[in-house]
This record gives structure tokens, C-alpha cells and sequence, in this order.
């Protein structure tokens, strides 16, 4: 029996926030070595415990702040758990903040391969999906333009480009279907899903049940940072269905 994709144990994530204003780098570091700099402990997340077996998708819903994209951040090893463990088993292509981890002064062309190689990909690879990269983008007019004079949802579109054409073993999203026009968002789904058949797992956090639903076949809800349900993506989206009503 092979090992599951993801599995978190007993996990939490604390953030220090500071209390008070500070005005100035120095002031910050003045109050700091003097003792009088006071934090608050902010528990993101607070001991949650989920297993996600291989070829599974798994949607993430729950309201702002719940802690959905801290769990994700976690999980694609972007910040270390305060307490607990999370392990992960495969290649991992997370897309939570699209295009965050290019470089501004490169053109979307340099980024391409620059992305690539971060995922550990080596050149020839890319170089075997490079038109590919370019095609489902839609920016091939401007893929020799530095990246800084995209938009954010040129970006982001490179951005899911690259990360679906290297077929990871698991597929982190962070919102990232709800970027660029209705078309190009149709296409990332059919995207996504034409992933399934390769067994690729998918840890997706949406505020749209429908897009859970047409993606997932599991979901777990957050709720001020603990998960307070898990199970088949219908009963899951039903009950958060119900939760927002109840808050309207």
C-alpha cells in the first residue's frame, strides 16, 4: 500500500503579533532589546489533523481568516509548524500566491525556466514544455517583456502555466481558479481536471462550493482555525452552504 500524499498531525501555527505601533525600524529594534515590545499570540490554526491519500482532491472552504491559506502555506513547506507535524509524500507544485516567486526584471521567457528549475525540473524539461507553457498562457506576444510590466493576472496566468505543464504529484491552489477572464478560467479547470487520470492529488482552497464540487471529491471545513469538519465534498459543501446562509 503506497504512503498517503499528505498527512497532518496535530499541527498549529502561532504568529507573534505585535501590540503596539511602531513608528520606525529603530524604534522597533530600541523596544525590542529593551524588553518593551509586547506581542499577542495569534493561533492561525490550532491542532488539526487531516490525511490526504494519493489521487485524491481535496477542497478547502471556510470564511476569511479561518486559516485556509496559512494550512496551504504549511503544507508546501512556505512556514514550519508551531507544534505537530505535516509530512509530504511526492512532488509538490504550489500555486498560492501565482507569479509570487518570479523575478520582476526577467522576461515571463527567463521565468519560465527560472520557475522550473525551483520545482527542479531540469532545462531540457522545460525546454519539452516550453510551447506548451506559452500556448495555454495566451502570452505569446509578450513573453520576451519583463515580467514587472505584466499585470497580475498575466502573472498569474504564466504562473498556472508552468506549474500544471510539469505534472506534479500533488497540485496545491489557493483560490488561483477565480484569476483572469471566464474563458481562461473554464480552461484552468478543464485543466485541473484533465490532471485526475495522472493520479496527481489536489489540495484546493475556494470560496465557491461549485468549483469544490466540480473539482473534488473531498473537503474539510476551517473555522477560526480549527477544522471543524472533513468527509464526501457533497456533504461537506452542503453544510457550508448552510453555514453561509446562517451568517446572511
Amino acid at each position: 500500500m503506497s504512503k498517503p500524499a499528505i498527512v497532518v498531525d496535530h499541527m498549529s501555527m502561532m504568529f507573534n503579533l505585535n501590540k503596539e505601533k511602531v513608528d520606525n525600524l529603530k524604534e522597533y529594534f530600541i523596544k525590542l532589546l529593551t524588553r518593551r515590545l509586547h506581542f499577542t499570540e495569534f493561533w492561525a490554526l490550532n491542532d488539526i489533523t487531516f490525511t490526504v491519500e494519493k489521487g485524491e482532491r481535496v477542497g478547502v472552504l471556510g470564511f476569511n481568516g479561518a486559516g485556509k491559506s496559512t494550512l496551504l502555506k504549511v503544507i508546501a513547506g512556505v512556514l514550519k509548524p508551531t507544534k505537530g507535524s505535516v509530512k509530504v509524500n511526492g512532488v509538490i507544485a504550489p500555486m498560492l500566491e501565482l507569479g509570487a516567486g518570479f523575478d520582476m526584471n526577467y522576461s515571463g521567457k527567463e521565468n519560465i525556466f527560472l520557475y522550473g528549475a525551483t520545482m527542479g525540473y531540469s532545462r531540457k524539461f522545460i525546454e519539452e514544455k516550453y510551447n506548451e507553457i506559452v500556448e495555454f498562457s495566451e502570452l505569446k506576444d509578450f513573453i520576451d517583456v519583463p515580467v514587472k510590466n505584466y499585470s497580475s493576472g498575466m502573472r498569474a496566468r504564466l504562473g498556472f502555466a508552468i506549474a500544471t505543464a510539469v505534472e506534479p504529484e500533488i497540485l496545491i491552489l489557493d483560490e488561483v481558479l477565480s484569476v483572469g477572464d471566464a474563458k481562461f478560467r473554464k480552461k484552468s479547470e478543464e485543466k485541473v481536471r484533465s490532471m485526475f487520470d495522472k493520479g496527481t492529488t489536489v489540495l484546493f482552497v475556494s470560496h465557491s462550493t461549485q468549483q469544490v464540487l466540480n473539482i473534488c471529491n473531498k473537503a474539510i471545513i476551517l473555522d477560526h482555525g480549527k477544522l471543524i469538519a472533513q468527509g464526501d465534498a457533497k456533504e461537506i459543501c452542503k453544510l457550508y452552504d448552510d453555514m453561509v446562509k446562517g451568517v446572511k
